[in-house]
């Protein structure tokens, strides 16, 4: 079922007037915007993994401009409910606070549709409500509640970044890096754990943001590839 979360984001790419839900090359588009020239873009907003679309983007990719929409959750407000589509009880600000590092959980599986001379991919900071009720279904051994959700609402859009070359990711390392580093280095630096540190190193390794060296004892080492390009920042 879609989410509120994703039918606003929809309409705020949607051109003027709005065209959402169209057809294009027996694909379902999320939204379709004019651009110069008579030339139109594709706009997909995924709040899930994009490896669910990474076949159908490769695909767009070969005869469309294609903008994929990928927000990633600042702040979250949970509603619980005492029952579904029933009554508020309780509200509180989730602890979990994201960044746009977050972005390579997806990428680490997007390397082969990401970068394309069609394809911008684009981050949306936002703070959104979620409201949810308690399972009744199995409950998980190590979670005291099982919730389910019944929608997302967006509640603020607080900056935007376009990706448009390899390059352009090499923005988002932190700026304490050494001119060579491994996933440990990174990890620190960023105020991350390891384990998404080596997912970062991975995915940019294999879109040439950075090239390997040598090992130092077991851990591989990484620097900048030679060119570097900027983000495209608003917000």
């Amino acid at each position: 079922m879609e989410t509120s979360l994703h039918k606003q984001l929809k309409m705020l790419y949607a051109g003027d007037p709005p065209r959402t839900e169209e057809r294009v090359d027996g694909f379902r588009i999320d939204a379709v915007r004019p651009l110069s020239r008579g030339k139109l873009e594709l706009v997909e907003v995924q709040h899930g993994s994009l490896s669910a679309i990474r076949d159908k983007i490769a695909k767009l990719c070969e005869k469309h401009i294609v903008r994929v929409v990928k927000p990633i959750v600042r702040r979250k407000v949970l509603v619980r409910l005492d029952a579904p589509g029933g009554t508020e009880i309780s509200r509180r600000l989730s602890p979990k606070q994201a960044s746009a590092l977050e972005l390579f959980e997806d990428l680490v599986y997007f390397t082969r549709v990401f970068p394309h001379k069609n394809l911008v991919l684009e981050t949306v900071l936002v703070d959104i409500e979620e409201r949810r009720f308690e399972g009744h279904g199995r409950r998980r051994r190590w979670s005291k509640k099982d919730f389910q959700v019944e929608d997302q609402q967006l509640l603020e859009v607080h900056a935007t970044a376009e990706y448009r070359t390899a390059m352009c990711l090499a923005q988002l390392l932190p700026g304490s890096m050494p001119k060579q580093f491994g996933s440990l280095e990174l990890a620190q630096a960023a105020s991350i754990k390891r384990h998404i540190a080596q997912k970062i190193c991975y995915t940019l390794r294999r879109i040439g943001t950075i090239r390997e060296l040598e090992k130092i004892g077991n851990s591989r080492q990484y620097e900048l590839a030679p060119r570097r390009k900027t983000v495209r920042q608003r917000g």
